[in-house]
């Protein structure tokens, strides 16, 4: 078969077909941004237990997921102690810019107790009102000692 005109002729269509879906956009799946992975947020206090009046380490971590998702960047920090108090932190960051933006993993604060009681302390990471992510942890304040007696237990 030599290369003539005539023998590529039938095979046209299927050739210029062929040539238009090789350079055309793909379209489909490609085109949906890509969706990262939600790290995970795990809350410690140390120590979990401790008599009146009582000092917590609490410790927020965000474990796996994306280093650079979008809805934990720059979030404003709530910590709500359980016993109706709250704190909150906001920062200042450089707008977002997908992988180059980088979340803040770890956050810690200190709480000093002083009634006895149990009391779930929540973290909460928002973007304005809306709660993006959050994680808990309980801790346990048993009766304790004061300068001037025995802290009572209710």
């Amino acid at each position: 078969m030599g290369l003539s005109l005539a023998n590529f002729r039938p095979r046209l269509p299927a050739l210029i077909a062929a040539c238009a879906l090789a350079t055309a956009p793909v379209f489909g799946a490609q085109d949906k941004p890509v969706k990262k992975a939600k790290p995970t947020i795990k809350v410690n206090a140390s120590p979990p237990v401790g008599f009146a009046p009582a000092r917590f380490v609490v410790t927020a971590e965000l474990v796996g997921g994306a280093n650079d998702y979008e809805d934990f960047y720059c979030a404003t920090v709530e910590w709500d102690w359980g016993d109706d108090t709250k704190s909150e932190t906001k920062q200042d960051c450089d707008p977002y810019e997908a992988g180059k933006s980088e979340i803040k993993r770890r956050f810690v604060m200190d709480r000093t107790f002083n009634i006895p009681g149990e009391f779930r302390v929540q973290f909460r990471l928002k973007q304005k009102n809306k709660v993006v992510g959050a994680g808990q942890t309980v801790v346990k304040v048993n009766c304790g000692v004061q300068s001037g007696g025995v802290y009572p237990c209710f």
